[in-house]
């Protein structure tokens, strides 16, 4: 029987302490170290270390083929070129990368409720359907549920209505891991999709499904499974109620792809944001509908081209996650408060830009907002952070309080200063041909945009060009604002039984 030796492992970094203690000296988190037992490994008696001995060319290369390299020029390090695993999800492909590394580990985590069993086994069967193989191993799930959801997101038959994706798709149901671990090495599938990594345990470790000694087991199981076959290995992690990963920081030290499936449960848009990724950008984001077949791939917001927004406080800005331009639509209420206990809320938005913003407005655009309650927020669950929606959300601002809209199809992108002058933002180009590209008819940008006329004539949809405006303050963007035709006909009219008779002439 192998020895056992008692450890404590950190739940919020996963460091390991010979003993207990009250503060983790490398998080400095209290009271985090749990107890857990792993197995000593023989050694072998008198070996000297390798570090400490010499050796010369022969032995160095002996050491290289036993696994031990030799340090070598990395110009001499041969490319790479692994081709990757494509889902055939282009929203989820584009936050990879590119699509799925053979040999690599990623973890899914999101809300209850909110479709990772349901991108999952879209994955799957995608994959299965471009000719790779899959294994949905479902430690919640019995299989036969597992056939419900894929029947409900058509996933049994294939585009042209044959029966099934043959064995190409393969469902376990199975909470040991070493149980998933020996079915992945015989069938070899293309990619391996557990779900959830908290339910999954070993029986070998003396603790419950969940504990971070079974979290810390199970996932070094699953990574030396997808290093050693070469599959791509999907796992689902439990959120807590404060929004991260249930489990150690270990589990995302572990792992080579982390993704945050965000959104409310009760509005039909999803968005899969990269948190790591050792194989590609993190600012990359998808965008997904729920629908009742499944998750649909969102395209960007268009501008519409009739009627403009449908009520003062409406704005639109270009903004970047990662490489791909998004149209984002803002909205803002302004309602009247208590002078000394004003309220500002913003939903999708920096919170403290908004505050700035505010103060911007009363000073360089001549709005009294002190006793005003200001609520913004960033429509369908895009989280807008960068200072390129600052005229955007300014203009909003202003139209709720003033009652004025903008004018039909107009993107306003630029950075205020805290003096109220307008500046440039990064990629200010690729925003403005993607507004254009998408209907916008005018696009208003800070006087130190550089634009070239290539740029300039992009024509929109419907074949006319679009129109680029250059402000440089704050007062000038808040010309654009106009009265709409609503509030216009909304204009109360004196009536004649409204209007107060003097006291002497009811006497008299």
């Amino acid at each position: 029987m192998a020895k056992t030796r008692t450890e404590f492992l950190c739940r919020e970094c996963g460091g390991n302490h010979p003993k207990w203690i009250g503060k983790c000296p490398d998080c400095g988190a209290w009271d985090s170290l749990e107890k857990f037992s792993v197995e000593v490994e023989a050694t072998k008696a008198g070996a000297a270390p390798i570090w400490g001995t010499p050796t010369d060319g022969t032995d160095a290369d002996e050491l290289a083929r036993g696994g031990i390299g030799r340090a070598i020029a990395l110009g001499s390090v041969p490319e790479a070129s692994v081709p990757r695993i494509a889902s055939g999800i282009g929203e989820f492909d584009r936050v990879l990368g590119g699509g799925i590394v053979p040999g690599s580990v990623m973890l899914l985590g999101g809300d209850p409720g909110i479709g990772k069993s349901t991108l999952l086994m879209q994955v799957a069967a995608s994959v299965a359907a471009r000719g790779g193989s899959a294994l949905y191993a479902s430690s919640e799930e019995s299989p036969q549920q597992v056939r419900l959801r894929a029947e409900r997101l058509e996933a049994v038959v294939d585009a042209g209505g044959a029966p099934a994706l043959g064995e190409r798709l393969m469902v376990l149901g199975e909470t040991n891991v070493a149980r998933i671990v020996e079915q992945a090495r015989r069938t070899r599938p293309t990619v391996v999709l557990v779900d959830s990594i908290q339910l999954v345990h070993r029986t070998d470790v003396s603790a419950a499904p969940g504990s971070i000694a079974q979290l810390r087991r199970c996932c070094l199981d699953l990574v030396g499974l997808a290093k050693s076959s070469g599959c791509g290995v999907i796992v689902v992690g439990h959120v807590t109620k404060d929004g991260t990963l249930a489990g150690p920081k270990l589990l995302e030290h572990l792992v080579d792809v982390v993704l945050s499936f965000e959104g409310d449960r009760h509005s039909a848009v999803r968005v899969v944001r990269g948190v790591k990724n050792r194989f590609g950008s993190t600012q990359e984001i998808g965008l997904f509908e729920m629908r009742g077949d499944g998750l649909a791939e969102v395209e960007a917001v268009r501008v519409p081209q009739t009627g403009g927004p449908s009520a003062p406080g409406c704005s639109f800005v270009a903004t970047m996650a990662g490489t791909r331009c998004l149209l984002g639509e803002i909205h803002a209420l302004v309602a009247t408060g208590f002078l000394g206990s004003t309220k500002r809320k913003a939903s999708g938005l920096d919170s403290s830009r908004l505050a700035m913003l505010i103060a911007v407005l009363e000073k360089h655009g001549g709005l009294r907002l002190a006793d005003q309650d200001i609520f913004a927020q960033s429509l369908g669950g895009l989280k807008i952070a960068e200072p390129a929606a600052d005229l955007a959300v300014a203009l909003a601002i202003a139209g709720a309080f003033l009652n004025r809209v903008l004018p039909t199809g107009t993107v306003a992108i630029g950075e205020i200063g805290l003096t109220g002058e307008l500046r440039s933002v990064p990629q200010i180009e690729q925003r403005v041909h993607e507004s254009l590209r998408r209907g916008a008819r005018v696009v208003i940008v800070p006087t130190s945009a550089r634009i070239s006329a290539s740029v300039s004539s992009t024509q929109r949809a419907d074949g006319e060009e679009g129109q680029i405006v250059k402000v440089g303050t704050i007062a000038r963007a808040l010309e654009f604002l106009a009265p709409s035709q609503r509030a216009i006909a909304s204009e109360p009219k004196p009536m004649e039984a409204n209007v107060r008779t003097p006291r002497t002439a009811r006497q008299s």
